[in-house]
């Protein structure tokens, strides 16, 4: 891996010597398919394809050298301006020498062997399980088209290509740019606009592909037509909804359209979902890719579709953020990961008919920023990016949701239509350009009038999230006499930022409703800020500080808020302010200010009040991390069967067949832990059980049998029955958790020198064995892993793909072996390799904070119970 890097200053020479003309790339990918099946061995090196480009570029000073760059097996010829140079002096495994280069034109061109990948880094190649099929997808960001073709792989380096490429006769293959010819296996696609080497994109293999189009008038009456496709595997031809994806995506055209004033400049526009892909989705204009988790195979709730149309949007607004004008470096990555991931939320809202996307985002992108903005890692939104590692690590909560927030506080500040306005002058003046975090302010502040380098200051070139509490007194008729905002900031971080918030009061009206009877904005700065129209406001019950969510920001409460909210917050009636509670409280018990056996409870009180169905489902997944995480360990048996017996209630009362069954039918099997509870998910699997609207398909037969596996009530030949029923990719990733899930000593052996030991597995079965392995019911028998995962991370960090290196790393952290022994151990490794690389370094240190922050939250939790014993409760 660490060959593998390249430092910032490395692209800042080059791109101070370089520019690129174009690229003319040809793949012949017919080697994936026919000898023995797999990616190769040892003994005969890994499967691989010809890779021929072509680069045309410019230097700008004679007798000046360089490199290219490329990942591969194997090179067999480098020509430069005609001259043939040995690829053994040459070539080192990752870069191309490039000496004594003349000024002006040269021509490149390396011939080189190319490994499939299994990691989901560069060509990725899947073998489907069910029939057999071989499809490939490219995935580079941010630096791995080098293992596909050679090239100059740093962002401001642009150029156009043109991809030739050679396959099986009857593929589907499709690139960026549309397909101009076809001779037999040959396929010629259309040269692009210049664009970065990250976002070219090549897919192929018996993909099912479904056209669509869209049509788009101007005022000046001129038609733009943008073919459109979407594409997955033969195998789940029979769930594509691209009914619903096409309509997604002719809304967000309609709404970039409408609000960019600058057409889609990239031609067609094909999505294609596909197989053991490592992220959400990747921009590639022309040609977007999305994991194929977004195809579902059985019912989901409204959320999973909300959550698939964000996805959609925010890769349609990088074709505008990050494809048309893209980032420098990747210090200013957030240029385009803000930009979407907010542009994605606001789109929906607008545009769509999941119109409750801000609560979503409140409630679940914002937690993200939240937990990442508190850890040792976090960083400015503008980052400092030394090299690769550093940007492989920094598409985290603070780039992405922290920036998007920030975005949703600055249309706030500066208004809607000089944010926009803003965007419009920042695309025409930087078409096909590449730009820097002062490129965006200048233009903003021509269009807001607002001083947007003291707001960059605050809030873009700092690190970390103040706290803002509400203080008011009283007079003796009840009335409020003064209401300020306190606000405060971390020691390790202690800016205190400019926060347009609103704030509300809440009272119950006759009916029991908890509704909002005032409101007020003010612009919070400094330690203390009066919100002097609420003052002669009647008293309220409870006071909410950033109402209707405008600025970032961890919200706490005064003591009588608090209260009101332990005893009524069934009862608001507003979904966000709801949403912004629940947000609220939780990071209270992150923060070990509640107790877990608190939250735990408040969970179980109005959590089947729960009208937001996303809402309800994060409120499951916390609660499953503040009983397993942050809960004393002595009350983790009492509290987990509360929790089973509650989630089961609420399945029982949900209305038949409605979503909300659904999602508490799944919490429910994910907090099993007792014999009648796995009786009940027998019998559902087997129809001797049965509850009236719940329709237990594939993949909720796979939730039921997975708590049975791991807690040694379903056996191997159960699990392998089950995947006989569902042979097909989804079925082997679910067979190899289960099977990884069972509490047996050879079983975690099995599973760890599957992960640790070999690299046989592709990446999406190293996850799934991970998630099987760490089950929280399973400490003592995880508990000699924890030495063995110290001894382990250096060398995979160095023998393994920097992918497959932060599943590992971070997925087998002994977070579960919660005590001040591991915490101990970790601040050995810390001290003992401070040398070892800083990606490394980090991921380790945010594991560690993670665990600090479990055992002050266990703290918390032992001493509420303390309490309560002494006073009799």
């Amino acid at each position: 891996m660490p060959g593998e890097n390249l430092s910032r200053d490395e692209a800042r020479e080059r791109a101070e010597l370089l520019s690129v003309d174009g690229y003319e790339v040809d793949l012949d990918l017919r080697s994936a398919v026919g000898g023995p099946d797999g990616d190769g061995d040892a003994a005969a090196g890994p499967r691989t394809f010809r890779s021929v480009t072509t680069i045309r570029f410019r230097n700008a000073r004679a007798g000046a050298s360089t490199f290219a760059d490329l990942v591969a097996p194997a090179v067999d010829a480098v020509t430069l301006n005609g001259r043939s140079l040995d690829p053994a002096v040459v070539f080192d495994g990752t870069r191309v020498a490039l000496e004594d280069l003349p000024e002006g034109a040269n021509t490149l061109v390396v011939d080189a062997q190319c490994a499939y990948s299994r990691t989901g880094e560069g060509m990725h190649r899947f073998v489907d399980p069910e029939d057999g099929e071989v499809y490939l997808y490219t995935q580079y960001e941010p630096a791995d088209s080098r293992r596909v073709f050679a090239n100059f792989e740093q962002p401001d380096l642009k150029a156009p290509f043109r991809f030739q490429v050679t396959a099986p006769e009857g593929w589907t293959v499709r690139s960026n740019g549309a397909e101009e010819s076809r001779d037999g296996e040959v396929r010629r696609f259309a040269e692009t606009k210049p664009i970065s080497t990250y976002i070219t994109a090549v897919v192929a293999g018996p993909y099912h592909y479904v056209t669509d189009s869209y049509s788009r008038t101007f005022e000046d009456g001129t038609t733009l037509e943008i073919p459109l496709g979407a594409m997955c595997r033969k195998g789940l031809a029979r769930h594509f909804d691209a009914d619903d994806i096409f309509l997604i995506t002719k809304q967000g055209l309609d709404f970039f359209h409408d609000n960019f004033d600058y057409p889609y400049p990239f031609g067609k526009y094909d999505q294609a979902f596909v197989p053991e892909y490592n992220l959400g989705a990747m921009e590639n204009p022309g040609c977007v890719t999305f994991r194929e988790e977004y195809i579902f195979r059985g019912k989901v709730t409204q959320a999973a579709y909300e959550s698939r149309a964000n996805v959609i949007l925010h890769e349609m607004a990088h074709m505008w953020f990050g494809d048309l004008v893209t980032m420098q470096w990747w210090d200013d990555l957030w240029l385009k990961e803000s930009f979407a991931d907010f542009m994605g939320a606001f789109t929906m809202v607008e545009s769509t008919r999941f119109k409750n996307g801000w609560i979503t985002f409140a409630n679940n992108r914002k937690s993200w920023a939240y937990r990442a903005d508190q850890l040792p890692s976090t960083h400015p939104i503008t980052a400092d990016i030394r090299d690769l590692e550093d940007a492989k690590l920094n598409f985290d909560g603070i780039t992405y949701a922290k920036g998007a927030s920030v975005l949703k506080q600055l249309v706030a500040y500066v208004g809607r239509e000089a944010f926009l306005e803003g965007a419009r002058r920042y695309f025409k003046k930087h078409a096909y350009g590449n730009t820097q975090l002062g490129d965006l302010l200048s233009v903003l502040t021509e269009t807001s009038g607002r001083d947007m380098a003291a707001w960059s200051r605050s809030w873009l070139q700092t690190a970390g999230v103040n706290s803002l509490t509400p203080v008011a007194t009283y007079d003796a008729a009840d009335r409020i006499t003064e209401l300020a905002v306190l606000q405060e900031a971390a020691e390790s971080h202690p800016e205190l930022r400019p926060h347009r918030v609103a704030v509300g009061l809440y009272r119950r009206a006759v009916d029991g409703d908890l509704v909002r009877y005032a409101r007020a904005e003010v612009d919070v700065a400094g330690p203390r800020t009066v919100v002097a129209e609420l003052a002669g406001a009647e008293r309220p019950e409870l006071i909410l500080v950033n109402d209707d969510d405008l600025t970032y920001c961890k919200v706490r409460f005064d003591e009588a808020s608090l209260a009101t909210l332990r005893a009524h917050l069934g009862d608001m009636t507003d979904p966000l302010a709801r949403a912004l509670c629940w947000s609220a409280l939780w990071n209270m018990t992150r923060d070990g200010l509640m107790p877990a056996r608190d939250f735990v409870s408040l969970v179980l009180a109005f959590a089947g009040r729960e009208s937001d169905i996303g809402v309800l489902q994060m409120l499951h997944a916390w609660t499953r991390t503040a009983l397993t995480q942050y809960a004393t360990p002595g009350w983790r048996e009492e509290g987990g069967r509360a929790l089973a017996e509650g989630a089961l209630r609420e399945l029982r009362v949900a209305e038949p067949g409605s979503e909300h069954q659904l999602a508490w039918a799944r919490f429910f099997a994910s907090v099993a832990d007792s014999e009648a509870d796995f009786r009940l998910l027998s019998g559902l699997l087997d129809g001797s059980a049965r509850i009236d609207g719940l329709d237990v398909d594939q993949e909720l037969r796979w939730a039921f049998l997975s708590p049975l596996a791991s807690h040694g009530v379903a056996d191997e030949s159960a699990i392998d029955a089950e995947l006989a029923r569902d042979d097909t990719a989804s079925g082997k990733r679910h067979q190899v958790r289960c099977l990884a899930s069972r509490p047996s000593a050879a079983v975690k052996a099995q599973a760890w020198a599957g992960v640790v030991e070999s690299d046989a597995l592709s990446n999406a079965l190293v996850e799934a064995t991970i998630a099987g392995f760490t089950q929280s019911s399973q400490r003592e028998l995880l508990a000699p892993y924890a030495g063995k995962y110290f001894d382990a991370i250096e060398r995979v960090w160095a023998e393994r793909s920097i992918q497959i290196g932060v599943i590992v790393v971070k997925g087998l952290f002994p977070a579960l072996q919660d005590d001040p022994a591991t915490l101990a151990a970790t601040d050995e490794w810390l001290s003992v390799h401070a040398d070892a690389a800083p990606a490394l370094r980090r991921l380790v240190l945010e594991a560690r904070d993670d665990l600090a922050r479990a055992l002050r939250a266990q703290a918390c939790d032992a001493g509420a119970a303390e309490a309560a014993a002494a006073a009799g409760i």
